[in-house]
């Protein structure tokens, strides 16, 4: 029983096996930065939570054998010398495991209980399965033996610590398979008439019919294409809960939520293959848009926060979406984004700037998307370049829709915002060679090393021409080997593993390049792509990067970073040709 495997390889230390539309995946990785010993099924339904322990074992003795993973879009392996197991989802909210030689466990994952925690085990007669259903999740998990022999079915119906779970055997023939079902609280006892090779093919059918829409273009020069797109896919979640519509999450270990700034890249780089998923990642965290206008921080399956915002960059990313989508949005459809950028925008004109003044600002540093960033150090209530530079570029982005939507004195209305908030930027925040942050309520201004103070380059033509080349002078001074480190190396401040303090990101990546390549300086756009590309190539997706090393930090399977990847390397496709 050898499987055929199709696709990249890659290592679930990294990257957890999982499948579009599906709360759980297979991993070692059960919280933050924690691992395992073995595999775990991992839900992301009400947070985090490993739910079963998956475990290869020796048939004979029933103790645990020592087994070499092996991943691939469509099929997940534990390879032994006496033997393997085989598992594939059939379904969002199904797998099924096929083994050969050696057998194999499924577990609670070790707890104290007590009535209201942790995992209760027990045997369904209705459906003859066993079924752990979990406290922490809400959700049930049943186990059906399809062949084999059920070898083992401790703690059913315990109470306390004890251990609860089963293992299976193989019959004559040294194979065996079962089925694991995430559900609710009932449905008809599992039947399926498809064999495990037609559900490993059916998976990595799935997968290659989506890389081929949103990398059609990928070849030897875009070695990561593939891997990047099984990043997305495999984070990508059903609605449920408080996800109204289909939702990429940013990772499927730890960092599980959608960002309301995240979502944009991974919104952009689905637009010209998968347009009705990239909108529903547009749209997704409008849908949460409060009385204010304001979007929430974050959004996951069962909680929404709105203890900070995150950046108004999506004026910028719609102007890039809509041009990357294959057909033209309807008026209805440009109307519905018309208003929520529109209120959105009215938040930060009204509720963020204190007044009198032009300028919007910041209440934290997370805000801004750039945490910890050094240009918060001196305060964290400030007017910072980067913020009045997002909203100049959504202030024309709003007079562009309003008029296509024959609304002339609002398009008028945006377009001289847009200028008299660009007077303001240069006339109080531009000092003749650098820009600076001001205190909100102090007045003080300084600056840093920060290449958050760079951002300004985002808008691109809209910059004097002097002003775009002493901002790309000044990001040059960011580059290293890998790209473009948040904080120089040569900075005080730096810290390799510092978050926004020194790191490489993906999402500022993308906005400085793209800022810079509008702005005429293409040489230097080039080269933080090839650079950023190469990183990913080498290092994978990570959250961020250590800007001297490359070595991916944090968490390792990043959904905005894989999507920076494939548009940075769609567009270096096209520059050339492919």
């Amino acid at each position: 029983m050898t499987a055929v495997r199709t696709g990249p390889a890659f290592s679930v230390h990294d990257i957890p096996f999982s499948t579009y539309g599906s709360w759980f995946d297979i991993s070692p990785v059960v919280a933050e930065k924690t691992y395992a010993e073995d595999l775990h099924l991992v839900s992301h339904q009400n947070g985090m939570h490993a739910v079963l322990r998956l475990v290869p074992l020796d048939p004979a003795a029933g103790e645990r054998v020592e087994t070499r993973v092996e991943a691939t879009p469509g099929l997940l392996s534990w390879a032994g010398a006496s033997g393997r197991v085989d598992l594939a989802y059939e379904s969002p909210d199904t797998v099924r495991l096929r083994g050969n030689g050696l057998g194999f466990g499924v577990f609670a994952v070790a707890q104290t209980l007590t009535p209201f925690s942790g995992t209760y085990f027990f045997h369904d007669p209705a459906a003859d399965a066993h079924i752990f259903t979990s406290y922490e999740t809400g959700r049930r998990y049943r186990v059906t033996v399809l062949s084999g022999t059920l070898a083992v079915a401790a703690g059913a119906q315990a109470l306390g610590s004890a251990d609860r779970g089963v293992a299976v055997t193989a019959e004559a023939n040294g194979t065996w398979e079962i089925a694991v079902e995430e559900l609710d609280t009932a449905r008809p006892p599992y039947t399926s008439s498809v064999t495990f090779d037609d559900i490993m093919k059916s998976a990595e059918g799935a997968f290659r019919d989506f890389v081929d829409a949103v990398a059609p273009w990928r070849s030897s020069a875009t070695p990561a294409a593939e891997l990047a797109a099984y990043v997305v896919w495999s984070a990508t979640v059903a609605p449920t809960g408080l996800v109204t519509r289909p939702a990429v999450l940013m990772s499927k270990h730890w960092m599980d939520k959608v960002w309301s700034w995240d979502h944009c890249f991974n919104a952009l780089a689905l637009a010209s293959g998968s347009p009705r998923l990239a909108l529903d990642q547009f749209h997704l965290p409008f849908d949460h848009q409060d009385a204010a206008g304001a979007l929430p921080d974050s959004v996951t399956h069962s909680e929404v926060l709105h203890n900070f915002v995150k950046p108004p960059i999506h004026g910028w990313a719609f102007g890039h979406l809509r041009r990357r989508l294959p057909t033209t949005l309807s008026q209805a459809e440009l109307a519905e984004v018309y208003d929520r950028l529109t209120r959105w925008t009215g938040f930060w004109l009204t509720a963020r700037r204190a007044p009198g003044a032009e300028l919007a600002y910041y209440q934290h540093g997370n805000d801004s998307g750039w945490d910890n960033a050094t240009t918060f150090d001196p305060e964290r209530v400030v007017v910072t370049a980067d913020l009045a530079a997002f909203l100049i570029l959504q202030l024309h982005e709003l007079a562009a829709l309003a008029a296509e939507l024959n609304r002339p004195d609002e398009a008028d209305r945006w377009t001289r915002t847009a200028e008299e908030t660009q007077t303001a930027l240069l006339d109080q925040l531009w000092t003749g060679d650098r820009f600076v942050a001001r205190g909100a309520e102090t007045g003080d201004t300084w600056s840093s090393a920060s290449l958050l103070d760079l951002m300004p380059i985002v808008l691109g033509e809209h910059l004097p021409g002097e002003i775009s080349s002493a901002l790309a002078d000044r990001i040059k001074a960011h580059l290293t080997p890998y790209g473009l480190a948040t904080e120089p190396p040569t900075s005080p401040h730096y810290l390799a593993d510092g978050y926004w303090r020194g790191p490489i990101w993906a999402p500022a990546t993308v906005l400085v390049e793209d800022g810079l390549r509008r702005a005429g300086h293409h040489r230097l756009a080039d080269d933080i792509s090839a650079r950023f590309r190469a990183l990913c190539e080498t290092h994978g997706f990570a959250e961020n990067f250590d800007a001297l090393t490359g070595t991916g930090l944090r968490d390792r399977a990043y959904t905005w970073t894989a999507s920076s990847y494939l548009l940075l390397a769609q567009a270096h496709a096209h520059r050339d040709g492919h």
